[in-house]
């Protein structure tokens, strides 16, 4: 990427979605890095889903382990997925 970053259009949402992994692994360069969270300061959406996402993903790092998951956590976790199948 050799264009300034200011140079660069916005990411828009569905890119930003396909790039959320990536950015809470930190795999991202600095460009790519930098595109995200310009995005992620503007779209409310999106900053939602990745909070929930690196909240989840440090749950899941920390080894938490629950014998019963909670109704609500379950039914939100099934909305997502549910939503994700459907957009692809």
């Amino acid at each position: 990427m050799n264009a300034r970053t200011s140079d660069r259009e916005p990411i828009d949402c569905e890119e930003a979605l396909e790039r959320l992994a990536a950015y809470l692994d930190q795999e991202l360069d600095r460009t790519g890095r930098d595109e995200m969270e310009r995005h992620l300061e503007r779209c409310r959406s999106c900053f939602s889903r990745a909070e929930f996402e690196r909240r989840l993903k440090e749950r899941i790092q920390r080894g938490l382990v629950l014998d019963e998951v909670p109704r609500e956590f379950e039914e939100r976790i099934r909305t997502l997925l549910g939503r994700r199948a459907s957009e692809s």
